[in-house]
């Protein structure tokens, strides 16, 4: 008993000691990585971003960031818990670069982003119709810069529907240019302007699906996607880049390796 009696104090003791100490407190300062696969959509007036999710565990959100240019300053401009963001304070004709860090539970913040991904919104439309110039002149043509309907003969015009015997095409002028890009499941589809493969006879053979791209005659960057057409008219979605000499139709993403200016959190948070 007297055994038994000692080591149970012995016990009670050496727990109480271990009671008593201090406990460790882990802080962590490891910032996550830095995002990557930022991808940007060009809306109208606004953009959506999106990047992939971070392998590091204890990611508790992100911080979404803008700059007039790549190697801006780049202000604070929104924060998630997701891998995406839209940002709809933004103007048709501009460009924004973005860049997101990764922040985790203590608060530690990772590195901007280096993809070097801008958008440029600009103005788009949906299942807008043009008519036969042939039988409805004054409504057979469409003006991307004036977002309007407009006569075939109108110096505003960009296109124009034809219907010449039952065979359905988009003709342009001399100063403008088409081309046909094939098969699309929507407008988004066609991200960059062709360089080449302009259509030689100034026309495109109509096709239900089908985007298009038109260059103007004042170097800007349009898009239609051909929803239906009959023998009167044609129906489409469109966009167009109001940015001179912009080739970007969506989205522009370059994943490059050298870094961006220091970031400012100028704007509330």
């Amino acid at each position: 008993m007297k055994n038994i009696a000692i080591l149970t104090i012995v016990t009670i003791a050496s727990l109480f000691y271990m009671g008593c100490e201090e406990p460790i407190n882990y802080v962590d300062r490891n910032p996550p990585d830095a995002p990557t696969g930022l991808y940007v959509v060009n809306g109208d007036n606004m953009a959506y971003l999106s990047w992939s999710d971070s392998y590091d565990r204890d990611v508790a959100g992100y911080n979404i960031y803008s700059s007039s240019s790549y190697n801006g300053k780049y202000y604070l401009i929104g924060t998630t818990h997701s891998n995406s963001f839209t940002d709809y304070d933004i103007r048709n004709g501009y460009k924004y670069y973005y860049a997101v860090t990764a922040y985790d539970y203590d608060n530690n913040e990772s590195e901007m982003s280096y993809d070097n991904a801008y958008s440029a919104p600009r103005p788009e439309g949906f299942n807008q119709a043009v008519f036969d110039f042939r039988q409805y002149p004054g409504m057979s043509a469409f003006s991307f810069a004036n977002e309007s309907v407009v006569s075939d003969t109108s110096a505003l015009a960009d296109f124009y529907f034809d219907n010449d015997n039952g065979a359905y095409y988009l003709d342009v002028y001399n100063d403008t240019d088409i081309k046909d890009m094939g098969h699309t499941s929507s407008i988004y589809d066609i991200t960059v302007a062709p360089s080449t493969g302009w259509s030689v006879t100034k026309d495109a053979a109509v096709f239900v699906g089908h985007t298009y791209v038109i260059w103007t005659v004042d170097n800007h960057f349009a898009k239609i996607r051909i929803n239906s057409v009959n023998s009167q008219r044609v129906v489409f979605d469109w966009a167009y880049q109001s940015i001179k000499g912009e080739v970007t139709m969506k989205t522009k993403t370059i994943t490059i390796g050298h870094s961006k200016v220091v970031r400012t959190r100028d704007l509330a948070q």
